[in-house]
């Protein structure tokens, strides 16, 4: 009970700074989702998140590969898996408190737009639900609206505001905040794009979460790869871990079989990386490049490639087209998924440390450090200066043993050389500023630190410096 107790407490003193500083304040999120197979192990790690974010929808839609009578996996697909969340509850709530209720997922659980591809003429209840959050006034905070499917349901609520409360059209908009697992349906493009696009709604559509779809093994390095295959998955996830972890649906091996959708989630859990509100800044799901509007797509680095004006999906998004050219050892391919390989291992032991968290108590589980700075996280600095970056403060729950590496995110800055870095694993960077660098330009450095529990967690602090 005494360790329990100072187990508590060394939590609380980590987090009060974060609080303080009002960097704790929660994201918001509604996901729309076809129930494909690839949903469901989705909705598994994302409700071990459910602690992370304000929730406020989870809603049925349908999308170009499923809707009623075609591959659905049903109305109600979700509920085994809210069942299942509701009896490792009790235990989750022993390591964040605030973990949602079963019940409160329950009600903001419904039905979408879900009789055809792209049906987007009926209201339904999660149409207007979606409405109910937007219009809300008591909550100013943005909404990140997840399309693990198609946009139809999300397209009829704007339709909905547009036709109802045309006044209301750039105070909405001004709220959204848009994360597409491709586009999988037109309506993005024949609706929202079109009646919604002067607004700029910031937009991010992936064609880089293949990273984690169904045929991983043809083009991710080894090293990742060993976070995924069964003799990983199955002791660290599948195995012992309470009834919701063993929904998760896993090849008969054990095998990782797909999470298309993670990376929408991904994007917005809190890891320090700051990239919520700046998708060319890269993190947990992925990094992005603004191509036209407010819409953000995957990096290309293809020499003379040209992003196609309408819909980013199957059909042209370039590394789904470059899969199937099923070139041997295609490196392009490699790098052009790397801002989101990158980060396999780390997300992976978070997921199996919330594997944990569903039945361990507190003390036998792991809990990741809580990175601090001693500075602003954004600096200036001039021209062939010395600057010192300070993770001083940076605390453990558990009291484990810290890791610290420093390093340049070097496709995030503007500043295009590689950075010469000594003394990276110190809690204090001494940083020699480059003598040909111009003013305005940017550096980004990544303090991150993991700890020595199990399984290993790691958390960021981002700098961004400046020239002057």
């Amino acid at each position: 009970m005494i360790k329990r107790i100072l187990l508590l407490l060394c939590y609380i003193t980590c987090l009060l700074p974060q609080c303080l500083a009002g960097a704790n304040e929660k994201l918001r999120v509604i996901v729309t989702s076809d129930g494909e197979i690839d949903d469901e192990c989705s909705i598994v790690r994302f409700l071990l998140y459910a602690n992370e974010w304000d929730i406020e929808g989870i809603i049925t839609s349908s999308s170009q590969y499923h809707w009623q009578g075609h591959k659905w996996a049903g109305d109600d697909w979700i509920n085994p898996y809210l069942d299942a969340y509701e009896k490792v509850y009790d235990n989750l709530k022993q390591h964040d408190r605030d973990y949602p209720t079963p019940q409160y997922l329950r009600e903001r659980t419904v039905l979408g737009n879900v009789k055809a591809e792209g049906e987007m003429d009926e209201v339904t209840e999660g149409s207007e639900l979606i409405v109910n959050v937007l219009l809300d006034e008591t909550d100013p905070r943005p909404v990140w609206i997840q399309a693990w499917g198609g946009t139809n349901t999300i397209a009829r609520a704007l339709k909905t505001i547009e036709e109802k409360y045309p006044e209301k059209m750039e105070y909405v908009a001004n709220k959204i905040r848009l994360f597409l697992i491709w586009e999988q349906d037109n309506t993005y493009q024949s609706y929202i794009r079109k009646n919604w696009g002067k607004y700029n709604i910031l937009t991010i559509i992936s064609d880089q979460f293949i990273t984690y779809f169904y045929h991983w093994k043809k083009f991710l390095p080894a090293e990742p790869q060993k976070y995924l295959v069964g003799s990983w998955m199955n002791p660290n996830i599948k195995n012992g871990h309470g009834e919701l972890c063993a929904l998760y649906k896993s090849h008969e091996n054990g095998d990782f079989r797909s999470e298309g959708d993670s990376p929408a989630y991904f994007h917005v859990i809190p890891t320090g990386l700051r990239n919520a509100e700046h998708p060319d800044w890269g993190g947990w799901g992925g990094r992005y490049v603004k191509v036209r509007e407010n819409t953000w797509l995957d990096p290309v680095e293809e020499e003379g490639y040209e992003y196609p004006e309408g819909r980013w999906y199957t059909e042209n998004a370039w590394g789904r087209v470059r899969m199937r050219k099923n070139i041997l050892n295609d490196q392009l391919l490699v790098e052009y998924l790397k801002p989101t390989w990158r980060w396999i291992a780390p997300l992976q032991n978070d997921f199996a440390a919330r594997a944990d968290w569903c039945v361990k108590s507190y003390e036998e589980a792991n809990h990741a450090p809580v990175v601090m700075l001693a500075h602003e996280a954004d600096m200036q600095a001039e021209a062939g200066s010395r600057i010192c970056l300070s993770a001083e403060g940076t605390k453990d729950p558990d009291g484990d043993k810290l890791t610290y590496r420093w390093w340049q995110y070097q496709e995030a800055g503007t500043y295009g050389k590689c950075i010469g870095l000594q003394d990276v694993n110190n809690q204090r960077l001494w940083l020699q500023i480059p003598s040909d660098i111009q003013q305005g330009e940017t550096i980004h450095m990544i303090c991150e630190v993991s700890d020595n529990g199990t399984p290993s967690l790691t958390r960021y602090q981002r700098v961004v410096i400046t020239i002057k």
